[in-house]
């Protein structure tokens, strides 16, 4: 038998994530996209560097996160707005780390 404050408290949690779903898509869609993706790559540079300093240095999983910065880097270019200048620093800069590990 299922209790009855079970159900409408389960249905409650479930109204108010959908309700905070929503409300986060909202703001979300209010942030200009290039800030968004500016944000995705430094977390792909992260995600790098990670696997650059774990040990031993997962190279192949590195590859992979460097090439995806690459990517939105070089296949965006100056659609990523000012930040592109940093996110071109930082590709250079995880790529140098990648050659002195594997060498």
């Amino acid at each position: 038998m299922t209790d009855p404050n079970f159900d409408e408290t389960f249905d409650d949690t479930i109204d108010e994530s959908m309700e905070a779903l929503a409300d986060a898509r909202r703001r979300l869609a209010e942030v200009p996209a290039e800030v968004v993706i500016v944000n995705h790559a430094m977390g792909l540079y992260e995600l790098a560097a990670i696997h650059l300093s774990s040990s031993p240095a997962n190279l192949d999983q590195a590859a992979v996160s460097i090439d995806a910065l690459a990517c939105l880097v070089e296949g965006l270019g100056e659609r990523l707005g000012p930040d592109q200048a940093v996110l071109a620093d930082a590709l250079s800069n995880i790529r140098l780390a990648f050659v002195q590990i594997k060498g």
